[in-house]
């Protein structure tokens, strides 16, 4: 005879019910109601916010779904218990009988659940994976630790390109990569290991034949650009002076002409390998140069530390670099614009008022002094300013005060998207390599040391990757194309003999 307070001795459409009485189905009740409410209150601000925190993200389509999945295998878990104590015979699974209407509507009602539920996870999990690969996820998510590069990541020239499409492309192949990559991510970020700053350049990154060159397709790049570098001198004028060259950017297809230009090196016509000697690939004493006929030409740095024999050891070691796309654009998107070369940016967009005497001098010079934090920053740069006008130019400070208290919030903002003291970050720890103005960038393999067997010699000539159009200085001309050459503002004699990043340091000038 079977126990009244047994589920077989209960009607049908009652035995779940007592079963979910029980301490820990009642908690996955709860946590499946509150679950579900949440995933739809964080829904619709995700929906209707104009700018929705990253949070609200990971709290709709991650947390929310996780605690309601939580809340239903504690109910199933409770049922389970409460079925063993309660049930007295052999019997553990129901016996489900169609022809009996309150099962049958039981059964119809738990399947359409299931189908709506299974749907509604679906969307979810599609939506949660939508939102690991936007760019607030991978921004604003961890704000210390990616504040600098989400900072940059706005201001660059591919601000509308989605992180994924560099740091991942297409496939399920680096999908996977990344996510486990990022599981390491995670746990440097939570218990705070994370180096500062983050260094670079990024050893596993996908190769830019993957994902540079399916927008930037290196056989199409043709002919030249014409380019006009602004620079502000020091002096208490803030002398203006332009420099207009032709960039002879170059390229083609080797089907329908000779590649040539800067981009002759994109492997379009050749292959070339090299070997570093530091982590951030600044000091590069081997070069390897394999043409369309598979001839090679090696060329070693003749004032390289390291001797062929070590060099040689390396090659074996497979510690050669393919040169691609990011040898040179190495940064695309995260740039840390030098503190010189962005208070001219700001003059010429006349942010900053260049008729203030001395206001490039003293913009560098607030910018670039020691600061452990962004609000110590903020508070120096401000005193900074305002008190060399107020010492040394006491009737301006009081007739300009205006524009100086503008120049002041512009200098303000040229910090904060430039340097970040509790990354430990500026743009001297991340140097550029396009160019070779305040880094060596063009220099590490271009300037005349690098020797083959048989004497060639890589070449520092300009004119092979720039022609100088002309110099300006304010409205007067100093230099026309009938000059062979750059005239430098100051004589210091055979610029042959010199790097431009040997002065040109992005901080105060020489």
């Amino acid at each position: 005879m079977e126990n009244e307070n047994s589920p077989q001795a209960v009607e049908p459409r009652h035995r779940l019910r007592m079963l979910l009485r029980n301490p820990i189905s009642l908690a996955g009740v709860a946590l499946a109601i509150v679950a579900i409410g949440n995933i739809f209150l964080f829904f619709l601000i995700d929906q209707i916010a104009v700018k929705p925190s990253p949070y609200i993200g990971i709290l709709a389509y991650m947390v929310s779904p996780a605690f309601l999945v939580l809340g239903f295998l504690l109910m199933l878990a409770g049922i389970l218990i409460q079925r063993k104590k309660k049930v007295a015979s052999t019997e553990f699974y129901p016996r489900i009988d169609l022809n009996d209407p309150s099962q049958r509507s039981a059964v119809i009602s738990f399947m359409t659940f299931l189908v709506v539920f299974a749907v509604v996870s679906a969307a979810g999990s599609y939506k949660a994976y939508e939102y690991t690969d936007s760019v607030q996820f991978c921004g604003q998510l961890c704000h210390t630790v990616m504040n600098p590069e989400f900072t940059a990541y706005q201001l660059s020239p591919h601000a509308r390109v989605a992180c994924v499409e560099c740091h991942v492309g297409a496939g399920a192949t680096w999908y996977v990569k990344s996510k486990l990559s990022g599981a390491r991510q995670v746990y440097a970020a939570t218990f705070n290991t994370f180096p500062r700053p983050i260094p670079t350049p990024v050893h596993n990154l996908r190769p830019a034949q993957d994902t540079c060159e399916q927008c930037h397709w290196p056989k199409k790049f043709y002919g030249g650009q014409l380019k006009v570098f602004t620079h502000y001198a020091n002096d208490e004028k803030n002398t203006l002076r332009q420099i207009r060259m032709l960039i002879k950017t170059g390229g083609g297809d080797p089907a329908t002409g000779a590649p040539e230009g800067i981009h002759w090196h994109m492997n379009i016509a050749n292959k070339i390998e090299y070997v570093a000697a530091d982590e951030k690939h600044q000091i590069i004493p081997y070069i390897h140069v394999e043409d369309q006929e598979g001839r090679v030409t090696e060329y070693y740095a003749k004032d390289s530390t390291l001797t062929k024999d070590q060099i040689k050891a390396q090659i074996a070691k497979g510690a050669t670099h393919h040169m691609d796309c990011v040898d040179c654009h190495n940064r695309p998107t995260h740039i840390y614009v030098p503190p010189d070369l962005a208070v001219d940016q700001s003059m010429l967009a006349r942010r900053l008022d260049a008729s203030l005497p001395f206001m490039k001098q003293q913009a560098v010079t607030v910018l670039t002094a020691d600061y452990k934090t962004t609000d110590a920053a903020t508070r120096g740069i401000a005193s900074g300013i305002q008190d060399f006008y107020e010492k040394k130019y006491p009737d301006l400070a009081k007739s300009k005060q205006l524009e100086i208290r503008q120049a002041v919030t512009e200098v303000k903002e040229i910090f904060k998207r430039t340097t970040f003291p509790e990354m430990k970050l500026n743009w001297q720890t991340h140097p550029n390599n396009l160019g070779h103005f305040y880094y060596s960038g063009c220099f590490r393999c271009h300037d005349g040391q690098h020797v083959s067997a048989d004497g060639k010699v890589v070449s520092r000539d300009c004119n092979q990757c720039h022609t100088l159009m002309s110099e300006t200085e304010n409205t007067t001309s100093v230099a026309t194309t009938a000059l062979p050459s750059f005239q430098h503002p100051v004589d210091i004699g055979d610029l042959t003999q010199v790097n431009c990043a040997d002065c040109h340091t992005g901080g105060v000038g020489p």
